[in-house]
């Protein structure tokens, strides 16, 4: 077994572990649709800067959901793993652009920073009928950071409930990335804020089962407070 797939190991493991620590049932599955309806952990394996042979390699080591930060080098990854497509599932978890979603409607699975109901709405009209529905998280600027896009918590509401009736997508949750904290407990402050916002939009009526928060320094944390997607990319493949 490669680096790649020892690595995948260990972060499996950690996973595992940080389940039994916050007394959780919680599954890890390989890709979003493989719980069968039960409650279940994805590990998004973050392939940004990482070329197509890293993600193959990840590949034969069992990992099936890639997380991708631009929507170019997706695409690339995406044609040149084209064999490779019906057994994986890309997720963009970068910024998108209104310029962009036309490929991003036609060529993911999962996009997970949504902060704007034009983008939603293009990506619905884009969408190709022939696809099932774009499954998508709103990316909520969980710590108010400036230089962090995403919606603020105050309008959430509004746009979720707007983004929720679109045709041919699926609003699935939630996604944040937080500021960087060293100590657990400010680690998990965040990651508890936006598990409170998601039940939240449930009690008003929204179908949302999809916390997507953690990273390779906080995927404990996350775990501890609820994460259903954690997106780990340098403890797979690297520093990059």
């Amino acid at each position: 077994m490669g680096s790649i797939g020892i690595n995948l190991q260990e972060v499996r493991r950690r996973i595992a572990a940080a389940c039994v620590a916050s007394a959780r049932d919680a599954t890890i599955v390989t890709h979003s649709d493989a719980t069968g309806g039960k409650p279940g952990l994805l590990l998004l394996a973050v392939s940004k800067t990482f070329d197509a042979a890293a993600v193959r390699e990840a590949h034969a080591a069992g990992q099936l959901a890639f997380g991708e930060n631009y929507v170019q080098e997706g695409l690339a990854k995406i044609a040149a793993l084209a064999e490779l497509r019906p057994r994986i599932e890309w997720h963009l978890i970068g910024p998108l652009q209104s310029n962009k979603t036309r490929d991003v409607a036609r060529a993911y699975d999962w996009v997970h920073t949504v902060d704007r109901l034009k983008v939603a709405q293009r990506l619905s009209e884009q969408r190709p009928p022939a696809l099932a529905p774009l499954q998508v998280c709103l990316q909520v600027n969980i710590s108010g950071e400036a230089s962090k896009s995403g919606v603020a918590p105050a309008e959430l509401p509004a746009l979720a409930r707007a983004i929720a009736a679109l045709p041919r997508l699926r609003l699935r949750g939630l996604m944040a990335i937080p500021e960087p904290a060293r100590d657990v407990e400010a680690q998990r402050a965040p990651h508890r804020e936006l598990a409170r916002l998601l039940a939240g939009l449930v009690e008003q009526g929204l179908a949302l089962d999809t916390l997507s928060m953690g990273m390779s320094a906080d995927l404990e944390a996350a775990v501890a407070e609820g994460a259903t997607i954690v997106r780990v990319g340098t403890a797979i493949f690297g520093r990059r």
